[in-house]
Parts: C-alpha cells; structure tokens; sequence
C-alpha cells in the first residue's frame, strides 16, 4: 500500500539495501528530491570473495588453545580500561604533579588505544578475506603506536607533561 502511495519508497529501500552508502536527501525551502547514488559508487571496497570451504556437513575448524588470545586477551583489555579511570582521576584529585603516575597513564592510555585499533582492524580487515590489506594496516598501527609513544615520552620529558598540560588548558 506504500508503494502505491509513493513509488519512490521501493526504489530507495530497494538501493539501502543493495548499497552501503543510503541516498541523500536534500531538504529546501523550495523543493525536497532524493539524491540517488548509483551502484558503482556503493561501497569503498568491493565485497571481500564469497567462498565456501568444503561441504556444508564438514565441522567448523576448532583454533588452538593460545593463553594471549580469547578469555585472557579480553580479561586484560577489561582490567586496563577499569585501571584507566583511577589513573585519569588521582592526579587531579590529589593536587600534586608526580611524573611516575603521569608516565603510568600515558603508557596506558598507548596501549589502550593500541589494543582498541588492533581489535578493529581484526574485525573489519580479516587475515583471510583481505592479507595485503591486513598486513599494512598492522603495520601502520605499530608505526603510530610507536610514533605516539616516542612524542609522548619526549612530551613527559622535555616539557610539562600531560596532566599539567590539561590542567592548564582547563584553567585557561
């Protein structure tokens, strides 16, 4: 019954479903038209290969047991994101600037950030479905995490130091 009423519904729905990116909508004062994207430009990459290994009655393949990945890898990424949030709050909370805590929070908050990449390019960039892709955005992730680290250590060292930093953007 939509679809007698507005027959553009069927074709914008029909083109969410088969495009990433949905149609825009320009809104006027004078005029309100849909803005169609073709199917050329749906997605930025193409679908990753569609294949299937084996029959369907083959049992899924069972990864070896490895203590860094699976419940462990996930119970320290759990803890270090708990650890974060006394380690932001004790040095303004106490008032006194300490350099050991300034350098904790700034190792931590590296690694976080680390970990949290990592587990995006795990997700959307699988070792299987897209290798080169994979390898170069690992790569480009340990190239920032040590690019990062290095302008924070020299940050902690040659100048004032992170949460001396924020509190004097906070007073300003």
């Amino acid at each position: 019954m939509a679809s007698f009423a507005r027959p553009s519904l069927l074709r914008q729905t029909a083109m969410a479903s088969r495009c990433i990116a949905r149609p825009m909508v320009a809104r006027t004062a004078f005029a309100r038209a849909a803005i169609h994207t073709s199917s050329k430009r749906c997605g930025l990459l193409p679908p990753g290969p569609q294949v299937v290994h084996g029959t369907v009655n083959d049992p899924a393949p069972v990864p070896t047991p490895n203590a860094a990945h699976g419940s462990y890898h996930w119970a320290f990424e759990r803890a270090l994101a708990a650890g974060l949030v006394p380690l932001t709050i004790a040095p303004f909370a106490a008032g006194s600037l300490n350099p050991t805590m300034d350098a904790i929070l700034c190792g931590a908050l590296v690694l976080h950030s680390h970990l949290g990449f990592q587990s995006v390019i795990v997700d959307y960039f699988p070792k299987s479905t897209y290798p080169g892709v994979h390898k170069l955005f690992w790569w480009l992730l340990n190239l920032a995490t040590v690019t990062v680290g290095v302008g924070l250590y020299e940050f902690e060292t040659n100048d004032v130091g992170v949460t001396e930093a924020i509190k004097r953007v906070w007073k300003a």
